[in-house]
């Protein structure tokens, strides 16, 4: 026989779980709304790479010292939407889940035996949905979580990203991705990246440079201006011609991209020019055959060139399709 002090025990225990659930859906510290007024001293992401903390290069500046330019290409390539969505982009997110329907609505039968099909594939479809993040769910787990695949990651994920929405806004959203985002080894931030590859500052970008940052951000440490893929490049050329008004899709990034010929070669003084000459050929051809099954392997870890080296600028602006303009 069930006492009544057990059968009270018992439901306390029924509710704990979702409540408990509820509280470390929303439990990040400190809270969205602190950075209106703050920047983050580290993120979850510079706590993850380690490192000496003194050796980091991290300098926060607000939107309006960022080049137009820049804005406009890490939107472009990143978050097309980024000023009409309200943190997820649910087109994106039906595109990565094979969703088929033009709309949704829970009164049409054919509507609901389509979700309960996309949801069924859901695990399968994971690495796309990876591409339908957004800038303002890329925000939330580089200052909160972790780069992990774990669905119940993703749900809180969606959730700081929503509370981010209320709390801060699209300009303060984006100000913070762009000061925060990893663009190499141990570099955080435009204002950082512009220094460290280009001797100048995030205001004095110029298309081409910051059509290259825009493209460094999926894969920073493989693909960055001092050390640059095959697929950094050709994503570098197509921000350049959307902004330059070409109507062209910007292809989300699902997985590390394959090691391909030339991508080994290390930049060097002197050379940057012949090197892209003798490599354009390359990259131009169509690839032959199916590509490898063993799947992406990384580039290999190398020193990027110091910032003394005068000739970075040069092969930047060399492998862009149109010349670099100042920006206002």
């Amino acid at each position: 026989m069930v006492t009544r002090p057990r059968l009270r025990r018992a439901l306390l225990a029924c509710l704990a779980a979702p409540v408990l659930f509820v509280g470390w859906l929303v439990a990040v510290w400190p809270p969205p709304i602190w950075y209106r007024t703050h920047w983050p001293a580290h993120t979850a992401f510079m706590t993850m790479r380690g490192g000496d903390p003194a050796r980091r290069r991290y300098r926060p500046v607000p939107l309006d010292s960022m080049a137009r330019p820049l804005r406009e290409a890490a939107t472009t390539g990143e978050d097309a939407r980024f000023w009409n969505h309200a943190g997820l982009d649910y087109v994106e997110i039906r595109h990565a889940l094979g969703y088929r329907r033009s709309a949704f609505t829970w009164s049409s039968e054919r509507d609901r035996k389509e979700l309960w099909r996309v949801l069924g594939r859901t695990w399968h479809r994971r690495d796309a949905l990876r591409g339908a993040s957004t800038i303002t769910q890329q925000v939330a787990k580089n200052l909160y979580l972790s780069p992990t695949r774990n669905p119940l990651r993703k749900l809180k994920e969606a959730v700081t990203a929503k509370r981010l929405e209320w709390a801060l806004g699209k300009p303060r959203i984006l100000a913070i991705y762009l000061n925060i985002a990893e663009l190499g080894d141990g570099i955080w931030g435009v204002e950082a990246a512009s220094q460290r590859y280009f001797r100048t500052s995030a205001r004095r970008l110029s298309d081409t440079q910051a059509a290259a940052l825009a493209a460094t951000l999926p894969f920073p440490l493989s693909s960055n201006p001092a050390y640059r893929p095959n697929r950094m490049r050709r994503r570098q050329d197509l921000i350049l011609r959307r902004l330059h008004g070409e109507p062209i899709e910007i292809p989300k990034v699902e997985e590390e991209p394959v090691l391909e010929p030339g991508d080994t070669i290390q930049w060097t003084p002197g050379i940057d020019s012949l090197l892209d000459s003798l490599r354009a050929p390359v990259e131009t051809l169509p690839p032959e055959g199916p590509v490898d099954s063993a799947g992406p392997s990384s580039a290999p870890a190398v020193d990027t060139p110091s910032v003394d080296t005068p000739s970075v600028n040069t092969a930047l602006d060399t492998a862009s399709v149109d010349p670099p303009r100042t920006a206002p």
